[in-house]
């Protein structure tokens, strides 16, 4: 949620902000439902404050009919039998003006939430991620992003939908008659490797970068997806449950623990020595995917229920520490592929490709030897399929859930800064892995940091 008062100041900053994000948001039409009903609140406040005046009116007047006469005594009595006659009609007045204002407030916030953070200056304006620039690649020693998978290796590569297939990791079909399109079930050491890759990821967070674990629900009040900025803009995204628990709250399944993380302090003031908050939460997520076609739809790149490893923090209201920690945070998922050394480049995403919520974001993508066109055999040539995405959203979930810290020399209280990014999600992690470490034979190297993870085994297959 954007500051009001900044809009009413800069409209045209909100109105080029909108418009380079590609979304279609009446700028117009929120500033004059906000002026409505800052004059009906103002009206209301004139009747209360004449309400409020009428009793000691009333006394003023009756002082000055003890010693009256003649006219001058029927024209106050006449004054007193009208000033108690008013409230009767202020009360009607206020009633009327009162419904003007619930109306108006819902009407102002319906648009006020469909206003997008502006993206940073120094963000490209673009259209659509076929716009997004690329700022770095990293490949380790055995993998040169230069020269193709069987440059690399010595042998055309197989999907890793063939590779999970036939070594017994995956079962596509059964997972379809459980829960239908874009299903599936790991087995054996496909549900070890997926389950490794959770473990390193969380305990990189925890043990090594001092992250503070947390297990948050996946099933909230839909309230929460509006505080965190994915309602109203990402709704068709969404699964929301038919026969809520909740008090009289609908409710929803999140796709990330971003949204439960974020809700924690939901309402609070935290003092300033609190922050900033690290948190990190490893969670199953559910994602409609909606419109979304094409080659993704087979394998495990796009499906509805996978497992996440989330990082989010919340800091301070100060532009340089944010972009600090968005640079700590996309280091701390570099250092995790580099452990897992799978090539990958980073994406600064235009504005086109942003989202309503985020000032900035940038994707990091693996290589993925099953992606990309096809050859003269029908085989797929590699290409980079996005993994991560780190998110700066300065104050504007802070806002929405009324998050805020106390400034530690005003004691005023100041809305918080908010961050998040993936750690490791899977199992679309696992492509990348599976397809850059299949051997010759169709066995699976596994990589050295998740040996510990699964009994110091070595292969697969």
């Amino acid at each position: 949620m954007i500051d009001l008062k900044e809009l009413r100041a800069d409209p045209e900053k909100f109105r080029r902000g909108a418009a380079n994000k590609r979304l279609d948001v009446d700028i117009n039409a929120l500033l004059r439902c906000d002026q409505q009903l800052r004059d009906a609140m103002n009206r209301r406040q004139e009747l209360t404050a004449e309400k409020n005046q009428i009793g000691k009116q009333i006394g003023q007047i009756a002082g000055r009919l003890k010693d009256a006469s003649g006219q001058v005594k029927a024209d106050l009595e006449a004054q007193i039998t009208q000033l108690r006659a008013r409230p009767s009609q202020l009360k009607q007045d206020e009633a009327v003006i009162t419904q003007q204002v619930e109306q108006l407030q819902i009407q102002r916030d319906r648009l006020w939430l469909q206003v997008p953070m502006p993206a940073d200056q120094d963000v490209p304006v673009g259209n659509s991620s076929d716009d997004n620039v690329e700022i770095k690649r990293w490949y380790p020693p055995w993998f040169d992003l230069s020269r193709s998978f069987q440059e690399n290796k010595g042998f055309k590569p197989k999907t890793h939908i063939e590779l999970m297939r036939n070594l017994g990791l995956v079962d596509f079909e059964r997972g379809v008659k459980l829960a239908g399109t874009r299903s599936y079930l790991l087995a054996g050491d496909g549900m070890r490797l997926h389950q490794a890759v959770l473990r390193c990821g969380f305990d990189f967070m925890v043990n090594e970068n001092n992250f503070s674990p947390m297990g948050v629900p996946t099933l909230v009040h839909d309230q929460l997806l509006v505080g965190t900025g994915f309602f109203p803009h990402g709704v068709d995204q969404v699964y929301h449950v038919a026969n809520p628990t909740g008090e009289g709250s609908a409710q929803c399944l999140t796709g990330t623990s971003e949204v439960g993380l974020m809700g924690v302090h939901q309402g609070e003031i935290l003092e300033f020595n609190q922050l900033p908050r690290t948190y990190v939460s490893l969670s199953t997520c559910y994602r409609r995917e909606a419109g979304a076609a094409g080659r993704d739809t087979a394998g495990l790149y796009r499906i509805h229920q996978f497992e996440k490893v989330e990082q989010v923090v919340v800091c301070q209201a100060d532009e340089q520490i944010s972009r600090n920690w968005h640079q700590k945070m996309i280091g701390f998922v570099e250092a995790l592929m580099q452990r897992f050394e799978l090539p990958y480049r980073l994406l600064q995403c235009c504005t086109g490709d942003l989202g309503p919520k985020n000032a900035d974001q940038v994707d990091i993508e693996a290589w993925i030897p099953g992606r990309g066109s096809d050859d003269e055999t029908s085989r797929p040539t590699g290409a980079f399929g996005e993994t991560h995405s780190a998110s700066k959203v300065y104050d504007y979930q802070c806002r929405r859930l009324n998050l805020r810290y106390r400034d530690p020399e005003t004691r005023k209280p100041v809305f918080c800064h908010a961050l998040n990014n993936t750690v490791v999600a899977s199992p679309r992690i696992l492509i990348p892995i599976v397809e850059l470490y299949q051997n010759r034979d169709g066995s699976l190297t596994i990589p050295e940091a998740l040996r510990p993870y699964m009994n110091d085994q070595e292969q697969i297959g």
